[in-house]
């Protein structure tokens, strides 16, 4: 889901810088409410990320393909959490693995946090029980909306990517979007076991965790 440096106009890039700040200043202002939790939630969320990330990174047509594990972050940190640890997992990784990815730091974070934001206003409020077919179609629907932010960077970008480039770009996170849920049932399960432990309400969100 990394998108080139060099791919984007300077104006273009500058509208990204200006749209990330203000979506995720707007996800963070929430969480100070639970200063203490959330600061924690975010850094465990960040560094869980940048494991998952970390893990997966293959170059497949016009993009990369991870393994992000959006879905295990949301029903383990809140979505709050979840946007302010892309955004500073990203950086994190930019600064430690790959220093030219700092120029597209707000267009990549828009692209994981804007999915995960039409998710939860489609399914967080009503997500009652996690199993594996709920998550096989919440998975779907992130790795979905990731996708076509790729897409639409590609298309304004310069050059125009050839639509069948993006294609083989979209097909190759099919087996992601599969086996991530199986690692969101694994943490829920985990999280459960964990939930009485001390500090866990602190580290976790836990309304899933039943």
């Amino acid at each position: 889901m990394h998108i080139e440096p060099g791919f984007l106009s300077p104006l273009k890039l500058a509208s990204a810088n200006c749209a990330a700040s203000a979506l995720v200043m707007t996800c963070a202002l929430p969480l100070l409410r639970r200063p203490a939790a959330s600061l924690v939630r975010t850094l465990v969320a960040a560094v869980f990320f940048t494991l998952c990330m970390q893990s997966v990174h293959v170059k497949v047509g016009p993009s990369e393909v991870h393994f992000i594990g959006a879905m295990p972050m949301y029903v383990l940190f809140g979505v709050g959490p979840t946007v302010a640890g892309f955004a500073l997992g990203l950086l994190l990784q930019a600064l430690l693995f790959e220093p030219a990815d700092l120029l597209h730091l707000s267009v990549n974070t828009l692209s994981l946090t804007i999915p995960l934001l039409l998710v939860h206003a489609a399914f967080g409020r009503h997500l009652t029980r996690v199993d594996l077919q709920t998550t096989l179609r919440v998975d779907g629907t992130y790795y979905a909306g990731v996708t076509t932010m790729v897409g639409f960077w590609l298309v304004i970008g310069e050059p125009t990517t050839p639509l069948v480039d993006w294609v083989r770009f979209a097909v190759a996170y099919l087996p992601v979007a599969t086996v991530e849920p199986l690692l969101t049932l694994a943490v829920l399960a985990a999280a459960r076991q964990a939930r009485a432990l001390p500090g866990a309400s602190l580290c976790l969100d836990l309304r899933y965790a039943h």
